[in-house]
C-alpha cells in the first residue's frame, strides 16, 4: 500500500499507492555525501525508521508512524547512531552507535583522518512493558511441545506483529548488546531475535559479517570478504556478494565455501544510440539537480539542452559522447566538472619494464646518467638498480638486455616489453663496449613515478638544507588527501629541530580541507616542561611543532584542497606565500551518481564562501604575497626560483622571528617551616 524512498535533496517520501498521494516525512540536516538516511519499514508496515543528521552533525534514529503521522526520536543525541534495523518481533530496533565519533563528524576535514571510530550494537526496547534482551536468565530449561507446522506458521506470519512505541522513557531504553565495540559499519535484518553486523577489519578485503543472536547474546562469524548483502522479505535468505561472486544462502547458519554460488552469465543487447541519448540527458539533469546552487550559474539550461542534444545523433564512439557532455557542462563555467570513463572498448596494453634510471646516447651506446635509488624509509618503492649488491653506478653503459645487444638504432624500452616484475639479465660496463662487461640480474618495475617523485622531494629538502645552512625544514604536500597527510606528518615532525620551515604545496592535487596542517603550523607556545637529562634541554609545550617562521610555496597547478590550504595559511597569518596564483577550483566532487554504463560526470557540490558571506576562491585562486615565475631559462639550468626565493624570505624572517629555547630557571625553594621551629622540643 505504501512505498518509502529518498530523493536527490535528502528527503524521505512516503507514497500511498491507492490514493497516489505523496508526502515528505523527513529531510536531512546536511547534504552529506554518505547518504545514511535510508528508510526501513517495521514488520507491521506502520512505522518507518531512519537515521537523520542533527545540527550537531551527530545522527539520531527516528521513527515515523503512517497513521498518526507522528515522528519519535528513538536515540539520545549524544551518540552517533546509524543503520536502524527492526527485529522481526517488532519489539526492538537495532542500531550501531558511537560515542567517540567526535572529529569524524568533520568528514571533509583532514583532522578527521586519525581518530579511530568504534561502534557498539544496541537494541532499543520500544514498548515500556517489554524486557531488555540482556536481562539475566535462569539456567533451568523450559520445554514446550511444538510441531513443525506451528513453528513454520509463526516464522512466516507477520500479520500478528503490532509495533507499539512508548515515547515516555524511550531514550533510556537503548540497551548495549554483549558485542565488543569495533569498527562496525552496517546492520542487516535477520530472523527473529537475530541481526547481521558488518565489520570493517583493517587490511582485509571486504567486510566481515557477524550473525548476532540476541537471545543467546552470542556472535558468530557468518561470512568474510563481503561487499554487498541483501535479505529477502521473509528474512530466511540473504543474497551476498562475496569476493566478486554472488551467493544465495540461508540465514540460519554460516554458508560453507562455495555454497549457494550463482552462475551469472548475463548478456545485454544494447542500442548504443539510445544509450548515448539517455546518458546525455542524465548528464544534463545531473548538472541541473546536483549542482551546489540552483541557478546553474545563470546558464539558460533548457536552451543548453537544445543546443547540444542534436550533436548526439553524430556520436560514433563513447569518447565522442564524453566530449559532448564535457562541452555542455562547460557552459556552467565551474571547476571540477570532470567527465570520464564509460563503456570503452577493451585495449590490450603491453606492460613495459623500467629500470629506474635515466639513459642518454653517448658514444653510440646508452649511458646511465642517473639512478633513482628510492631514497630512505620507503618500503613501497622498489629501485631495480638501487639495491646494495647490484653494483651499477651512474656513468655505466647499458650494453645488452637479456642477451640482445643495444645500438644507437635500438629502442631499449622495446627490449623491456613484458618484463615488469620479472627477473631479467642486463649487461653493463664502465665503457661503451662489450669487452669486460658484466651480467646482472635485475627486476624492472612497471612505473617509475614514485622513484622520481621521492627523488624530487628529497632533492628539494637537501637544497633547502644547504641554502639555509641547516636552519630550515622542507615539507612537501602533494595533496590534501591520504598521501599529503602522510607526507606532512613525515617531513614536518621529523625536522622539529629546525629554526623554520618551507612548506611546498606546488602541484597540490587537493582532497580534503587541510585544517589539521594549518592547526599544527599555527600552534602557539604556552610554556615548557623541564627535562632532567643531558643539558636539561626542556620540552616545549606543546612538544610537537616548529616554532620559527614558515613560508609556503604555491603555483597555478595547485587547486581544490590545494587552494584552500594556502587560503587558510594566509587567514591564520602563519606566513607569506611565494610563487604564482593557485588554480581557483574550490567546489566538492562528491555525490553525483554514475551513468548507466559506469561513466562519470561531476556536478560539483559544496561551493565555498568566506566569513563575510561572499563566494570565494572558486574561479579566483589564492594570490602570492611574493610573485615568482619559474622562468624556463633558469629551470632548464636546474634552478628552482620559487624554492630559492622562499628560502631567502624564511631566512629574512628568521632575523627577527628566530625562536630560542628558554633556559631552565633556577631550582625553586619551596620548603618552609615557621621561624624558631628548630628550637621547639
Amino acid at each position: 500500500k505504501y512505498i518509502a524512498y529518498t530523493d536527490t535533496h535528502y528527503n524521505i517520501w512516503i507514497t500511498n499507492l491507492e490514493t497516489k498521494q505523496s508526502s515528505i516525512i523527513a529531510t536531512d540536516s546536511y547534504a552529506h555525501p554518505n547518504r545514511s538516511m535510508n528508510p526501513k519499514w517495521s514488520p507491521d508496515s506502520k512505522w518507518v525508521a531512519y537515521a537523520k543528521q542533527q545540527e550537531s552533525h551527530f545522527k539520531s534514529i527516528f521513527a515515523y508512524n503512517i497513521d498518526s503521522k507522528k515522528t519519535m526520536r528513538l536515540t539520545d543525541p549524544l551518540a552517533d547512531a546509524i543503520t536502524p534495523v527492526w527485529d522481526a518481533s517488532g519489539k526492538y530496533v537495532y542500531t550501531l552507535a558511537s560515542t567517540n565519533y567526535g572529529l569524524q563528524s568533520g568528514w571533509l576535514d583532514m583532522s578527521s583522518y586519525d581518530p579511530e571510530v568504534t561502534r557498539s550494537l544496541y537494541a532499543i526496547v520500544l514498548n515500556a512493558e517489554d524486557k531488555a534482551p540482556v536481562l539475566p536468565k535462569s539456567d533451568e530449561e523450559t520445554v514446550e511441545a511444538k510441531t513443525d507446522s506451528d513453528t513454520n506458521k509463526k516464522e512466516n506470519d507477520n500479520t500478528s506483529v503490532v509495533v507499539k512505541i512508548d515515547e515516555a522513557g524511550l531514550l533510556d531504553r537503548s540497551i548495549a548488546m554483549t558485542l565488543p565495540d569495533r569498527n562496525y559499519v552496517a546492520l542487516l535484518e535477520g530472523p527473529k531475535h537475530t541481526v547481521f553486523v558488518a565489520e570493517s577489519v583493517p587490511n582485509t578485503r571486504g567486510l566481515t559479517v557477524h550473525h548476532y543472536d540476541v537471545e543467546k547474546l552470542k556472535a558468530t562469524e557468518f561470512a568474510s570478504g563481503v561487499s554487498q548483502m541483501v535479505a529477502t522479505a521473509d528474512r530466511k535468505s540473504v543474497l551476498l556478494n562475496q569476493n566478486n561472486n554472488w551467493h544465495l544462502v540461508d540465514t540460519k547458519s554460516p554458508p560453507k565455501p562455495g555454497e549457494g554460488k550463482l552462475k551469472i552469465d548475463i548478456k545485454t543487447k544494447l542500442d548504443p544510440k539510445a544509450e548515448y541519448k539517455q546518458i546525455f540527458k542524465e548528464g544534463w539533469r545531473f548538472m541541473r539537480d546536483f549542482l551546489y546552487v540552483d541557478n546553474v550559474h545563470g546558464a539558460p539550461w533548457n536552451e543548453v539542452y537544445q543546443w547540444y542534444s542534436p550533436w548526439i545523433d553524430h556520436v560514433r564512439h563513447r569518447t565522442d559522447l564524453n566530449y559532448v557532455v564535457d562541452i555542455m557542462s562547460g557552459e556552467v563555467a565551474i571547476g571540477h566538472s570532470y567527465v570520464s570513463g564509460g563503456d570503452m572498448p577493451d585495449v590490450d596494453r603491453v606492460p613495459v619494464g623500467l629500470l629506474g634510471c635515466d639513459l642518454k646516447l653517448n658514444k653510440g651506446a646508452f649511458q646511465i646518467t642517473k639512478i633513482f635509488n628510492g631514497e630512505r624509509w620507503n618500503p613501497e618503492i622498489e629501485s631495480p638498480l638501487g639495491l646494495p649488491g647490484i653494483n651499477v653506478t651512474e656513468g655505466d653503459y647499458l650494453i645488452a638486455i637479456n642477451g640482445k645487444m643495444l645500438s644507437s638504432n635500438t629502442n631499449p624500452y622495446q627490449l623491456l616489453e613484458q618484463t615488469a616484475g620479472r627477473e631479467i639479465t642486463i649487461t653493463v660496463n664502465n665503457k661503451p663496449t662489450a669487452t669486460g662487461a658484466r651480467d646482472i640480474l635485475v627486476k624492472p618495475v612497471s612505473n617509475e613515478r614514485s622513484l622520481r617523485y621521492i627523488d624530487w622531494v628529497e632533492g628539494n629538502r637537501r637544497k633547502v638544507d644547504k641554502l639555509s645552512n641547516g636552519k630550515l625544514a622542507y615539507v612537501y604536500v602533494p595533496n590534501t588527501s591520504g598521501n599529503g597527510f602522510t607526507s606532512f606528518n613525515r617531513y614536518y615532525f621529523s625536522q622539529q629541530d629546525k629554526k623554520g620551515a618551507v612548506i611546498d604545496e606546488r602541484n597540490n592535487g587537493g582532497g580534503s580541507a587541510a585544517d589539521y596542517m594549518v592547526d599544527v603550523m599555527s600552534r602557539e607556545l604556552y610554556g615548557y616542561f623541564n627535562s632532567k637529562a643531558n643539558d636539561n634541554r626542556p620540552w616545549t609545550g606543546p612538544i610537537a611543532g616548529i616554532w620559527g617562521p614558515k613560508v609556503m610555496i604555491i603555483n597555478e597547478r595547485a587547486g581544490s584542497g590545494g587552494d584552500l590550504l594556502p587560503f587558510m595559511f594566509k587567514k591564520k597569518n602563519v606566513g607569506p606565500l611565494v610563487g604564482t596564483r593557485t588554480w581557483g577550483g574550490l567546489v566538492g566532487t562528491w555525490d553525483t551518481p554514475r551513468f548507466i554504463d559506469g561513466g562519470r560526470m561531476v556536478a560539483p557540490r559544496g561551493g565555498f564562501f568566506n566569513v563575510d558571506g561572499e563566494w570565494d576562491v572558486e574561479g579566483i585562486g589564492i594570490s602570492p604575497d611574493i610573485e615568482v615565475i619559474q622562468h624556463p631559462k633558469l629551470t632548464s639550468q636546474g634552478r628552482d626560483p620559487q624554492l630559492e626565493r622562499a628560502v631567502e624570505e624564511a631566512l629574512r624572517l628568521l632575523e627577527t622571528q628566530e625562536f630560542k629555547l628558554k633556559a631552565e630557571p633556577k631550582a625553586p625553594i619551596r620548603w618552609k617551616r615557621p621561624e624558631g621551629y628548630d628550637k621547639d622540643n
